[in-house]
C-alpha cells in the first residue's frame, strides 16, 4: 500500500495521546489515515499504519487502532485493532484484524511455519519421515510414508515437497484478514489464517493457521503448539499439547489431548487421551483417559476407554508398527501388541500378546481366551453399530470449505471390501476342508480360529457378493442407462486398495508413482490433482469391476450377459440384502431385552422398570432405526420387482 511520513502536527498529537518511538520518521501511514484511535503505543523500526474508521454508537464493538502496545517492524492494514499487546514484531496484520491482551507476537528470523517439519510417523524409531506443509492430504501422506520401498519415488515426492516449502519461508509472518489473537501467551514464527480465532493459546511456535472466511479455525484456552499445522475449520482447545503435528480440516482436539509426530486427517477427533507417531485417517475418534494411541494407521477409527499399544517388544527399541484398517474399533482396555494388522471394520476385545494378521477377514471380532488370541470372522458385519457406523460418516463432515483436501470413499460395499469377502470365503472354505474334526481350532497368520466357525461364518462373505454386485446394477439403471462397460479397463481381479480414507485401483496409484518419477508431476498442486482425478474416476472404474467380476462369476464375455443373468443377479440381491438387514434388526433387538432394562425402575417392581424403561429408551416397534430398516426391505422387494420387470 503506497504511504507517507508523519507530518510534525501528527507526531506531536501522537505524543499527546502517550504515544513515543524510536524513530519517528519510520513510521508511515497511508491516505485516510487520523490520529485519533491511538494511544499509548510505542513504535520501533519501519511500521505501516493503514486507516482506522469508528464503529456506530450502540455496537458494542470496539474501535479499530493500536492502544497501549508495543509495536515493532510491522505493517498495518486498515481497521486492525491492536490494544494491550505487549510486543508484536515482524507481521503484516491484515484488514479487520484484532489482537488484544497477548503477551507477543513475533519473528525472530526466517521461518517456514511449520511447512517442511518431518515427522516420525507410525514408525517412532524412524524410516516413515513425513514432512508436512499446508496442502497435505490424507492421500500424499499416505503414499509418502507407505511407499517407502519405492526408492526413487520417495526422493521425488520429498522433492516436490522440499520446492513447496521453500516457497513459504519469509522473514515476515501475516495475521490474515478479520482474524482474532485475545487473551494469548506468545505466539512466534506462525502465520495466521484469514477468521482465524486464538482466544487463550499459552504457547504457538513455528506453525501455520490455515483458515478461511467459510471455513475459520479455532484455538483455544491452554493450548501448546509447536512445529504444527492446523487446518480449516479445526477446533484446538482445552489445554491440548501438540509437538510436531498435523491437523487436518474439520479436526476436533482438546481436554488436555496430547500429541507428538502424528498426523489426523478429515474429522478427527481427539479428547483426554495421548497419540505418538500416529497416523489417524479421516474419522479416526479418541474420547477417553487412560487410552494411548502408538505407532498405528488408522481410519474410521474408534478408540475405546483404556486402548493400548506397545511398539518395541523390549528388544530393539520403538521400531514395531500396527494397521487397523477403515472402520476398526477398539474396546475398553483393548491390547496390542506390534506388530499387528487388523481387517476392516473388526472389533478387538481384550489383551493380545501376539502378532496377528486378519487384514484378510473383515467384520470380524478379535477376543482372547486363556490368554490366546481369537479370530471370530465376518460376525461384525451383521451388528447395528456397523451400520449406524457407515450411516453416520457421511453426515458428519464437518469441511465447510471449497477446498477440501482429504479425498474420502463413504461407500460401504466397495471393491475392496468385496475383494476380502471373497477372499476370507476361500480362505475358510479351504480351512474347514484341511482341518481334522477332532481339532479344536486352526491358526492362520499368528491367530487362532475355532473349527467350528469356519463353516458357519463363511455366510457372512458369502453374502456380501449378490448384495454388491445387485447394488451396482440399481445404482446403474433407469433414465436411460446402459448396462455396458465404461471406456476405463479393469479386469476382475485388478487389486483395490484403501490410500488414506480413497478407495481405488492399485495400478491408478502405481502409474501415478511412475509419472512422478518420470518428472511429469512438478509440483504438490499436480499430484494432488492427479489424485482428486483418479478419485473421479471411482464411479465408472467401479462398474467396469462389477462387470468383469460378473463375466468372470458367469464364465462369459461381457457382451454375452443377458437379461436372465440380470434379473438372476436382481433376486440374489433382494433375497442377500433381506436377509443382512433382518440379521441387524435380530441385534438391535438385543438393545430393548430384559438385561438392558437392568438398573430401570429403581423404586418399583417389574412393570414400574418397564414403564422407566419404555419412557427413556422407547420400545423396539417405535424405534427410528428399526423403523427404517423395516422401510428399507418393504423397498428393496418394490425396487427388485421393478427392476425385473423392466428387464423383461
Amino acid at each position: 500500500m503506497s504511504s507517507r511520513k508523519l507530518t510534525a502536527k501528527e507526531i506531536e498529537i501522537l505524543r499527546a495521546q502517550g504515544c513515543a518511538s524510536s524513530a519517528w520518521e519510520k513510521v508511515e501511514v497511508t491516505d485516510g489515515f487520523n490520529t485519533r484511535h491511538i494511544f499509548d503505543t510505542f513504535f520501533s523500526g519501519p511500521v505501516k499504519i493503514g486507516k482506522f474508521e469508528s464503529q456506530p454508537e450502540g455496537t458494542g464493538v470496539p474501535n479499530p487502532g493500536l492502544y497501549h502496545s508495543v509495536i515493532r517492524d510491522c505493517i498495518i492494514d486498515d481497521n486492525v485493532r491492536i490494544a494491550d499487546v505487549k510486543l508484536i514484531q515482524g507481521y503484516h496484520i491484515q484488514n479487520g484484524a484484532v489482537i488484544e491482551r497477548t503477551s507477543e507476537i513475533s519473528m525472530t528470523g526466517e521461518s517456514t511455519f511449520g511447512n517442511g517439519q518431518v515427522l516420525d510417523v507410525l514408525n517412532e524409531g524412524g524410516g516413515r519421515e513425513l514432512p508436512i506443509h499446508d496442502r497435505l492430504s490424507s492421500q500424499v501422506a499416505y503414499l509418502a510414508v507407505m511407499y517407502q520401498h519405492d526408492r526413487e519415488f520417495n526422493k521425488a515426492i520429498r522433492e516436490l515437497i522440499i520446492k513447496d516449502v521453500s516457497a513459504r519461508k519469509s522473514g515476515w509472518g501475516t495475521i490474515g484478514p478479520n482474524a482474532v489473537i485475545k487473551n494469548t501467551g506468545i505466539v512466534r514464527n506462525v502465520n495466521i489464517g484469514e477468521s482465524s480465532m486464538i482466544d487463550g493459546a499459552s504457547l504457538l511456535q513455528e506453525g501455520t493457521i490455515a483458515s478461511c472466511k467459510d471455513d475459520p479455525a479455532l484455538v483455544g484456552e491452554g493450548v501448546t503448539a509447536r512445529h504444527f499445522i492446523i487446518h480449516h475449520g479445526s477446533v484446538v482447545e482445552s489445554s491440548a499439547m501438540l509437538d510436531k503435528v498435523f491437523i487436518g480440516q474439520g479436526v476436533r482436539i482438546g481436554k488436555q489431548f496430547s500429541a507428538e509426530n502424528s498426523v489426523f486427517f478429515a474429522n478427527c477427533e481427539g479428547f483426554h487421551g495421548e497419540a505418538v507417531s500416529l497416523f489417524a485417517g479421516p474419522y479416526t475418534v479418541t474420547h477417553h483417559k487412560s487410552t494411548l494411541l502408538i505407532a498405528a494407521m488408522v481410519s474410521f477409527y474408534n478408540a475405546g476407554s483404556g486402548t493400548n499399544q506397545s511398539n518395541h517388544m523390549y528388544k530393539l527399541g520403538p521400531l514395531h508398527q500396527g494397521i487397523l484398517e477403515r472402520g476398526a474399533k477398539t474396546g475398553s482396555f483393548a491390547y496390542l501388541l506390534w506388530p499387528c494388522r487388523i481387517g476392516a471394520f473388526s472389533v478387538v476385545m481384550g489383551k493380545h500378546l501376539t502378532n496377528f494378521d486378519t487384514s484378510e477377514f473383515p467384520f470380524s471380532y478379535l477376543n482372547v481366551e486363556d490368554e490366546k488370541s481369537f479370530l471370530t470372522p465376518g460376525m461384525n458385519l451383521a451388528t447395528v453399530g456397523t451400520r449406524r457406523d457407515v450411516e453416520k460418516w457421511p453426515a458428519r463432515d464437518r469441511r465447510k470449505t471449497a477446498n477440501k483436501l482429504d479425498l474420502i470413499t463413504f461407500e460401504f460395499l466397495n471393491p475392496m471390501i468385496i475383494q476380502k469377502a471373497i477372499k476370507a470365503s476361500q480362505i475358510l472354505n479351504d480351512l474347514y476342508e484341511k482341518t481334522a474334526k477332532e481339532q479344536e481350532s486352526v491358526t492362520f497368520k499368528g491367530i487362532r480360529i475355532k473349527r467350528l466357525l469356519l463353516k458357519s461364518c463363511r455366510k457372512y462373505y458369502d453374502m456380501l457378493l449378490p448384495v454388491f454386485l445387485g447394488e451396482q446394477l440399481i445404482k446403474r439403471t433407469g433414465a436411460g442407462k446402459a448396462l455396458k462397460p465404461g471406456v476405463l479397463q479393469v479386469t476382475f481381479d485388478e487389486p483395490w486398495i484403501d490410500a488414506g480414507g480413497m478407495i481405488t485401483i492399485k495400478s491408478g496409484i502405481d502409474s501415478l508413482l511412475n509419472e512422478v518419477k518420470a518428472g511429469g508431476i512438478k509440483s504438490i498442486e499436480q499430484l494432488s490433482k492427479h489424485l482428486a482425478d483418479l478419485n473421479g474416476q471411482y464411479d465408472e472404474l467401479e462398474w467396469n469391476w462389477a462387470l468383469a467380476l460378473i463375466s468372470h462369476l458367469l464364465g462369459k464375455d461381457v457382451k454375452s450377459i443377458g437379461k436372465e443373468d440380470y434379473i438372476k443377479i436382481i433376486r440374489d440381491w433382494k433375497e442377500n440384502k433381506i436377509r443382512l438387514n433382518n440379521m441387524v434388526l435380530s441385534d438391535s433387538r438385543k438393545e430393548f431385552d430384559q438385561s438392558s432394562k437392568i438398573g430401570f425402575g429403581i423404586d418399583g417392581d417389574d412393570a414400574v422398570r418397564d414403564s422407566d424403561f419404555n419412557s427413556v429408551r422407547g420400545t423396539y416397534d417405535d424405534n427410528k432405526f428399526v423403523k427404517s430398516i423395516l422401510e428399507e426391505n418393504k423397498s428393496i422387494e418394490a425396487k427388485a420387482a421393478e427392476m425385473i420387470k423392466s428387464l423383461g
